[in-house]
């Protein structure tokens, strides 16, 4: 079923947040300091385009909470805010709910990425 759900939220979503935490990773990178936050935007970028049997972990230390704070202040908000939105506008509809859920553990991830890591349930 997650095969199916993964699929069916690339095409129809999944492929525009995957491609902006791409783009928001090619940026991280365009500095020697920002690699490491770009490169954590890559792992996540995989997890954009196939979250479904996917769930996410949170942990981390004061030099994560550093890094979010960073992050946040730089990009983590136009990447939540666009799937927080996403996430609104398909829990309109009855079939859409799954895939709203899925937006908003992007959301959070977005929010506070480092010291989060991904794992298969």
């Amino acid at each position: 079923m997650s095969c199916l759900g993964n699929v069916l939220w690339f095409v129809f979503g999944g492929f525009w947040q995957g491609l902006s935490w791409g783009l928001a990773g090619c940026l991280w990178c365009v500095t020697i300091v920002g690699i490491p936050i770009g490169l954590q935007c890559f792992k996540f970028a995989g997890l954009a385009f196939f979250p479904f049997g996917k769930t996410v972990r949170y942990g981390g230390g004061a030099v994560s909470m550093l890094a979010n704070i960073l992050w946040l202040i730089l990009s983590g908000i136009p990447l939540a805010i666009a799937a927080a939105l996403n996430g609104l506008l398909l829990c309109i509809t009855i079939i859409g709910i799954p895939f709203g859920q899925q937006c908003f553990k992007i959301a959070k991830l977005a929010l506070m990425p480092f010291g989060a890591e991904v794992a298969e349930i």
